[in-house]
């Protein structure tokens, strides 16, 4: 049977039918469900600003919560009306917004820059006299005149909402139209947290005046649209919900009139039960002098932590040490709570056809708890990201980390396939590209939670745990085996390449002349330029390199866990040995002419995008970009110098004696290829399609612009290289020190001139670009600026 949605068809299997592999989970034992995860740890964590697609909001970890959240009425636009500040915006209407501090836990202080004034909104919880699952929570929004003259106060329109995802009836409070005598706003019941109220507590009511209106369905995505719709002129002139409710409301929508200089405190208390004399201490120790000690309380905490986690330099300037506390407190702040279900591609070896690219099947309702590459422009998961995300987060929380991969890793199916990108949920799809929704089960992304678990690996051999903390990481690493035993064997075969130990990145597309070089999405690298007429003769080194990591991550874990009966797919100890034989990679990926790696394929460089007359299915005819080939592709290897080509290196396969190792340093360090005063370039100067447009829409993304992840890999193994003994330690010391010092001070540049750590970095002036807000892997520069680095 067929169900249509918005834009794509969904396949339903007919009751005769088995359920597709492809949407079968992995029979075995949830990673979620470990004991490890449950208890205080899962309590500690229940609430959270889970919502990072939204400027400010709080949510629980479980599939139909209670939400709440802020919005703004922005400055004015052209056309007289008031932009809606709720979604994170990936445009200048903000001068910047960020969180400055966040634990990942109970606590977290943001400031969100309006052309005229500060919001900085303040998350706390509280478990102190609570009887609700979770605890209490409570919200400071600071309103601060950005201008001068701090006597100069303009009017401020915030809009705080509370909804019941499963629909659950929320009661309006009684005076919630004159709150100088009673401040709650709203009250209700849940089964996960009991009976709860949610007050309101200015410490200026003067200028206070609330408004309300209630929606009986919790349309989150579309609420900014619905409260506008409500907004009219009062006599005033002013802006005014209309103090109306639908009945049986599920989300309520609170007005709050007031100005800059003031403060508001919003308090949830659950777990209520008869006595209100409770209620009334507990809304006390959130709100007013007591919520200022208590987040007081929690900087010097959060400072402390960001100290001994690290033990960054003294030397290092104030603003220097205020990026890196933006770092891992955006990184903390954006972690997400998502559940719904993964659109897949039908595949072809199923019964069930799809007749059009515009069919899909659902996958299992999954919950996932994962950071996010950005929170205007990426806010969900994706998989390489997280594991360059997590190589950060364990050395502030290590349990954060295990639950996050072990999120990860639930995701998979029967064939050891995890979908790349997670759009679940509602949130998560309204922000993202229509055409990048259904995920294809033959398409990986590389395996970077396992240079997670080997950096934690070598975390416990070189005693950076203690023995308890040790042991739990190694229970987790016991029973989430057997599916990374999976998914290393669903690389190893539907990845592999035609020679021994060979890999290409699957999904290239051989047919379209709508891209100058079809795209690699699925190696993390875009546009990154490959064979110009992908085959199934190509060999990418940069995953033979991914390959090797986790062969040898998996053969660790193997030793460490001490049981040499540990059922494998494959013999771990013998893929190591061939993937780093240096010989045979030589043979397979280096050019000794440009002295580089290079990938392997059927090629040529006599390739155009040029302008034809294109005739439609409806008969017109339309001007478009087309790609042509003016030379014969041949079997070859690719010369094109880049990031892929540093892959042995940043794997740290050659030897340190090799003069190999001499050529790759000289040109990691030439100007006249990838070097530059900011940053290592992505594509390489000397290249034919650096900084090419890809199609007439597409800039070039991975063509020459920096890219942190990949500098953090190479500098790390710079500064392997500058200590293992060898001829070039001397020359990989200078490399280093002057990369990690361009690295540094250019993100603190932009940070100082622009309030973000950015997606990229211009690669002639340094400028960022792309997502704002890219706490993502660009807050790898904090653990540049403390020189900690993987092992391998």
């Amino acid at each position: 049977m067929m169900m249509t949605g918005a834009s794509h068809n969904m396949i339903v299997p007919d009751d005769e039918f088995q359920s597709p592999r492809v949407i079968t989970p992995f029979p075995a034992p949830k990673l979620s469900h470990l004991p490890m995860f449950q208890g205080g740890h899962k309590e500690s964590l229940y609430w959270g600003t889970y919502r990072p697609q939204v400027y400010f909001g709080v949510r629980a970890r479980t599939p139909q919560s209670l939400v709440a959240g802020l919005m703004w009425l922005g400055d004015e636009k052209e056309d007289g009306k008031h932009a809606m500040r709720h979604f994170c915006e990936n445009s200048e209407d903000l001068k910047s917004f960020g969180w400055k501090e966040h634990n990942g836990i109970d606590f977290g202080r943001q400031e969100l820059f309006e052309q005229d004034m500060i919001l900085e909104t303040s998350f706390v919880k509280s478990k102190e006299g609570s009887l609700g699952y979770g605890g209490d929570w409570s919200v400071r929004i600071n309103l601060i005149n950005k201008g001068l003259n701090d006597e100069v106060k303009r009017t401020v329109q915030l809009f705080f909402y509370i909804a019941d995802e499963g629909g659950n009836v929320l009661n309006l409070g009684k005076d919630v139209l004159d709150l100088k005598e009673t401040s709650l706003l709203a009250s209700g019941s849940r089964a996960d947290v009991g009976s709860w109220q949610m007050h309101l507590i200015s410490q200026s009511q003067d200028h206070l005046e609330t408004h309300y209106c209630g929606f009986k369905t919790p349309d989150i995505v579309n609420l900014s649209d619905l409260v506008q719709k409500n907004l009219a002129e009062n006599k005033s002139g002013r802006l005014q919900l209309s103090d109306t409710s639908e009945d049986s409301s599920s989300i309520y929508v609170f007005q709050i009139s007031t100005t800059t200089q003031s403060t508001i405190d919003i308090a949830f208390v659950s777990g209520i039960r008869g006595d209100t004399s409770d209620v009334e201490q507990r809304i006390r120790s959130l709100t007013g002098s007591p919520l200022s000690s208590l987040l007081e309380e929690k900087h010097v905490a959060f400072d402390a932590k960001f100290k001994e986690c690290f033990h960054l330099s003294e030397k290092l300037d104030s603003e220097t040490m205020m990026v890196g506390k933006a770092a891992i407190g955006n990184m903390l702040g954006g972690i997400g709570y998502f559940y719904g279900q993964s659109k897949v591609q039908v595949p072809t070896s199923t019964q069930l056809q799809a007749k059009s690219e515009q069919e899909f099947l659902l996958y299992w309702p999954a919950e996932l708890y994962t950071a996010v590459p950005s929170r205007p422009n990426f806010p969900r998961g994706f998989l390489w990201d997280e594991g360059f995300h997590q190589l950060l987060v364990w050395r502030w929380d290590f349990r954060i980390t295990l639950e996050i991969v072990g999120n990860w890793l639930d995701l998979m199916n029967i064939d050891g396939w995890i979908p790349r990108e997670q759009v679940l949920g509602d949130e998560a799809l309204s922000k993202m590209p229509k055409e990048y929704v259904v995920q294809i089960p033959s398409n990986g992304n590389p395996p970077t939670l396992l240079l997670v678990i080997h950096d934690l690996i070598n975390g416990i051999r070189a005693e950076k745990f203690n023995k308890e903390d040790g042991d739990e990481i190694l229970s987790f690493l016991d029973l989430a085996f057997v599916r990374l035993d999976a998914w290393f064997q669903w690389f190893n075969t539907s990845q592999k390449g035609k020679e021994m130990g060979s890999y290409f990145w699957h999904g290239r597309d051989s047919l379209t002349n709508r891209y100058l070089n079809p795209q690699s999405l699925s190696s993390g690298l875009d546009d990154y330029p490959r064979a110009s007429h992908p085959t199934e003769d190509e060999r990418h080194v940069d995953l033979r390199c991914w390959m090797y990591l986790a062969a040898d991550c998996m053969n660790s874990i193997i030793e460490f866990l001490g049981e040499k009966d540990k059922p494998a797919s494959v013999d771990y100890r013998s893929t190591v040995n061939l993937l780093s034989d240096f010989n045979l990679l030589n043979q397979m990926h280096y050019d000794h002419d440009l002295g580089a790696y290079l990938d392997f394929g059927n090629h040529t460089e006599d390739v155009r995008l040029v302008w034809k007359e294109v005739t439609g299915e409806d008969g017109r005819v339309s001007r478009e970009l087309v790609r042509e080939t003016f030379g014969k592709p041949e079997l070859r290897l690719v010369p094109h110098i880049g990031y892929v080509s540093f892959f042995p290196f940043m794997f740290r396969i050659i030897p340190p004696a090799s003069s190999i190792l001499e050529k790759q340093l000289d040109l990691i360090s030439s100007r006249s290829t990838v070097w530059s005063d900011y940053g290592l370039l992505s594509l390489g100067k000397t290249s034919s399609l650096y900084m090419t447009y890809n199609n007439e829409h597409e800039a070039p993304y991975w063509r020459g612009p920096i890219w942190m992840n990949m500098n953090y890999m190479i500098l790390s193994s710079l500064h392997h290289y500058s200590i293992v003994d060898g001829p070039y330690m001397a020359k990989a010391r200078t490399i280093y020190e002057e990369l990690r010092s361009n690295l540094i001070r250019n993100v603190v540049r932009n940070y100082d001139e622009t309030g973000y750590i950015w997606e990229h970095y211009d690669q002639t002036k340094g400028t960022g670009e792309g997502a704002r807000v890219f706490t993502g892997w660009s807050a790898l520069i904090l653990l540049i600026m403390s020189e900690e680095y993987p092992l391998f």
